[in-house]
């Protein structure tokens, strides 16, 4: 069996083959970085134009690549969402075109699961139950995999995603987009103490996750330190805004933990390809005598060989699959991501 994945939620468009035992065979990614980095962020519309420009030829060259015609794809798998609504519609309608001309299932799935099911492509023995917390520009959350397939949040971001507010920050700095691979180049060199930052806490005592606090808190750094972009302390100030964020996202993760009991940890996500917070994941784990899964770098971006493995995973399960002509797309989880 071949199974053609295709992911464009946010600003990458991509296209993946697998075959029946989750072997990729293929993962094409083209990212629209150049495109948005005169903005500084992602903008809505012209991320839409991109994927219409480029969803047809990343699809021919991921099948040329997996050396697989598309006549001998027998199953479709699209993200439906969360993500941008014009980005996932040019997904939605050519992977409905793509099942319906060829008289073929298509699967929808949704992006933030498809990353944690991503994690087991390189990473298939690991233990459940798994605690899995998604970091990247959109997504901050914390979810319990009692079994594969069930996915119960435990906790979620209320505000700004944690790669929200690096891109944020650098983008008031003027460094460049994506803002977070920046903070970390030009942290490396700096002192993650230099800067205090107190880390935000739920009244509630729930395991949700908010990054204004620690945004505004550095926007005040920055205003009453006069940092720039050519600043002799800009990178202290990245360094200790960096760790903030990280052990913002680490001590919920062990909270989560002490009250889930777990066999493992992932940490998935495009914020999981940041070299502190794989460090910190890592002392974590560990510490708390749990093995741990991350993927590499490649499968940590938005990626069609997740969509792909969470497809087969629902294959393997039996989920009921819709007509392709009924699958639409959500911009927004109905139970948050």
């Amino acid at each position: 069996m071949f199974l053609l994945a295709i992911e464009t939620s946010c600003d990458e468009t991509s296209a993946a083959v697998l075959d029946g035992e989750a072997r990729v065979l293929s993962n094409i990614v083209l990212s629209q970085d150049e495109v948005h980095a005169p903005y500084g962020g992602v903008v809505p519309e012209l991320a839409s134009r991109q994927h219409l420009k480029a969803i047809d030829p990343v699809v021919r060259e991921s099948l040329t690549a997996a050396g697989v015609p598309l006549g001998s794809i027998d199953v479709f798998a699209v993200t439906q969402g969360p993500g941008l609504i014009g980005s996932l519609l040019v997904g939605v309608s050519f992977a409905k075109g793509l099942a319906y001309v060829h008289g073929k299932p298509l699967i929808g799935v949704d992006h933030v699961q498809a990353h944690i099911e991503g994690a087991f492509l390189e990473h298939p023995a690991t233990p459940l139950p798994a605690l899995a917390l998604i970091v990247s520009g959109g997504h901050t959350s914390l979810f319990l995999l009692k079994q594969r397939l069930s996915f119960e949040r435990l906790g979620r971001t209320r505000d700004d995603a944690a790669g929200e507010a690096l891109d944020k920050i650098a983008k008031f700095l003027d460094l460049g987009y994506p803002g977070g691979p920046v903070i970390q180049r030009l942290a490396e060199s700096g002192d993650p103490e230099a800067f205090e930052f107190a880390l935000p806490r739920m009244t509630d005592r729930s395991l949700d996750f908010s990054f204004s606090g620690l945004k505004t808190a550095a926007l005040r750094h920055i205003r009453e330190n006069g940092i720039t972009r050519d600043h002799t302390r800009l990178a202290d100030f990245l360094a200790s805004f960096e760790a903030a964020v990280v052990r913002a996202l680490i001590e919920n993760l062990g909270r989560a933990a002490e009250q889930a009991e777990p066999r493992s940890l992932i940490l998935c996500g495009g914020v999981a390809r940041n070299t502190r917070l794989r460090a910190r994941f890592e002392e974590t784990a560990r510490a708390s005598g749990l093995l741990w899964a991350i993927p590499s770098g490649k499968l940590c971006t938005d990626n069609a060989a997740m969509v792909g493995a969470l497809a087969l995973a629902k294959i393997r399960a039996g989920v009921l699959v819709p007509p392709a002509l009924e699958l639409d797309a959500y911009p927004r989880n109905p139970a948050g991501a």
